[in-house]
C-alpha cells in the first residue's frame, strides 16, 4: 500500500475523495428575515465545493495531496468546476462529465451568528453508475474518503478500499437512513456530525449513540460536535477532545475541513487524540472567517495554535 505521492522532491500523503460537488454562491447577511422579504448581502463568495471535495481541499492546504472522483454536468459550470478545483491543487482527472446533464448548484446564506441556510439542486438525470470508476487506482492512496451524497460511488469505493486494505473514512452527515446503513459499516473510520449520528441511531444523546455504534463497528467511530469538539468510542468508553473557543463568523464547511485534517493526521501517524486536536483546531480557525472551505487555515496557522495550546 502506498501512502505518499511525489510532489516535487517532497513525498506528500495522498487521499482520494469520492462524492458530489457543487457550484456554490455564499451570501453573508446580517440576519435572515421572515418570508416574503428582500435583504442585501454584506459579502459573498463564489466557489466549487461539496463535502468530500472540501475535505480534499483542506487535506491539500494542510500539506497533503488529493484527487477528487465525482460527476459534473455537460455544461459551462462543469468545465469551471474542473478548472477551479485544479487551481486549488486537486487532481481532477477522475471528474466524469455526464452528457446531457446540468452541474449541481447551491446557494448558501450565512447570518451574523455564522449559522447558514443551504439550498441545492442536483440534476435527477445524472447517471449514478460506477462502471467508469478505476477502482484499482485506490491502491495508490493512503486513504479513501467518501461523503454520503453519491451513495453508489461511495459504496463502490469503500468496498474496493476494504478489499485492497486501504484505510477508508465516511463523512456520516445527515442523510437517508438506508444510505448511512449502506456506507457506515464499510468504512474503517466512521466520523459523523453530531446530527448525522443521532439520525443514524435514533438516540437523543451523542455519547449513548457512540456507545451503540461503537460496540458493533469494527473500526473507529466518532462525532464532530461543533463547539463541543470531538467525541469518540474507544475500548468501551467515550473519549473527548474539546474545541478551542473562537468567535464564530461562518460554520459552512467546518465539518468537511475537520475530516480533511483528521485524515491527514492519520496518515502522518498521529494518534486518534492528536488527530482530533489537530482537526478541531483546523475547523475552529475556519469558523472565524467567512467563505466556506475557502477559509481553511494554513498548516502554519494550525501548528501555531497547537503549540499555544
Amino acid at each position: 500500500m502506498s501512502e505518499t505521492i511525489a510532489m516535487g522532491n517532497t513525498p506528500r500523503k495522498h487521499m482520494i475523495a469520492v462524492g458530489a460537488i457543487c457550484n456554490t454562491t455564499i451570501f453573508r447577511v446580517d440576519h435572515v428575515p421572515q418570508l416574503p422579504a428582500k435583504t442585501l448581502a454584506t459579502d459573498m463568495r463564489l466557489l466549487i465545493d461539496g463535502m468530500a471535495a472540501s475535505a480534499a481541499c483542506a487535506f491539500v492546504k494542510l500539506g497533503g495531496s488529493a484527487e477528487i472522483w465525482a460527476r459534473v454536468g455537460d455544461d459551462a459550470h462543469g468545465q469551471e468546476m474542473r478548472r477551479a478545483l485544479s487551481v486549488d491543487g486537486l487532481d481532477t482527472r477522475r471528474l466524469r462529465t455526464v452528457p446531457g446533464t446540468q452541474s449541481s448548484q447551491s446557494v448558501v446564506i450565512v447570518d451574523h451568528k455564522g449559522d447558514r441556510l443551504v439550498t441545492a439542486f442536483h440534476d435527477s438525470e445524472t447517471d449514478r453508475s460506477t462502471d467508469w470508476m478505476p477502482l484499482d487506482e485506490l491502491a495508490h492512496a493512503g486513504l479513501v474518503h467518501c461523503d454520503v451524497r453519491w451513495v453508489e460511488g461511495a459504496e463502490a469505493a469503500l468496498k474496493a478500499a476494504r478489499a485492497l486494505n486501504i484505510p477508508s473514512m465516511v463523512d456520516g452527515d445527515v442523510a437517508p437512513l438506508d444510505t448511512l446503513k449502506r456506507l457506515v459499516p464499510l468504512a474503517r473510520y466512521a466520523i459523523f456530525s453530531d446530527a448525522g449520528l443521532l439520525s443514524y441511531t435514533g438516540c437523543e444523546d451523542v455519547e449513548q449513540a457512540l456507545m451503540q455504534v461503537g460496540a458493533t463497528h469494527d473500526g473507529h467511530v466518532g462525532a464532530s460536535c461543533g463547539p463541543l469538539g470531538y467525541l469518540w468510542y474507544e475500548n468501551g468508553a467515550i473519549r473527548h477532545v474539546p474545541a478551542p473557543v473562537v468567535e464564530v463568523i461562518d460554520t459552512l464547511a467546518a465539518g468537511d475541513i475537520f475530516h480533511g485534517a483528521f485524515a491527514l493526521g492519520l496518515l502522518e501517524g498521529k494518534s486518534i487524540e492528536e488527530c482530533a486536536r489537530f482537526a478541531c483546531i483546523a475547523a475552529s480557525l475556519k469558523c472565524t472567517r467567512f467563505g466556506g472551505r475557502l477559509a481553511c487555515p494554513t498548516r502554519a496557522e494550525v501548528d501555531s495554535m497547537l503549540a499555544e495550546a
